[in-house]
């Protein structure tokens, strides 16, 4: 289950809630076992320059190699970008992992 995380500076009006499904859907369209994308997104109110930074994080896996994650962050970053009203520095970084994780649910 992949995670993304945005932080936005508070001078830049972001649909959030519509970019973190879109990011979904880019994972799902190259892999689609990948399941939901848990999201969250932050915005920024002290900053220094007008700025996004995205992490998406996945699991490590046989299939996820150096190929798939060039596509992938490519296909994030142009789909992402096509979503941001405004000029601005933008970040993204597609992270894996690593053997000490654990991620499930919490049910009571």
């Amino acid at each position: 289950m992949p995670h993304a995380e945005i932080k936005y500076t508070k001078d830049i009006t972001l649909d959030a809630p519509a970019i973190l499904e879109r990011i979904e859907q880019v994972i799902l369209e190259h892999d689609d076992g990948a399941g939901a994308c848990k999201g969250r997104a932050f915005r920024v109110d002290a900053h220094h320059h007008t700025h996004v930074d995205i992490k998406v994080a996945l699991l490590v896996k046989a299939h996820r190699d150096d190929a798939f994650s060039n596509r992938l962050l490519d296909s994030l970053k142009t789909a992402v970008m096509a979503m941001i009203p405004q000029n601005c520095h933008f970040s993204l970084e597609l992270i894996y992992s690593g053997p000490f994780y654990f991620t499930g649910t919490h049910e009571v």
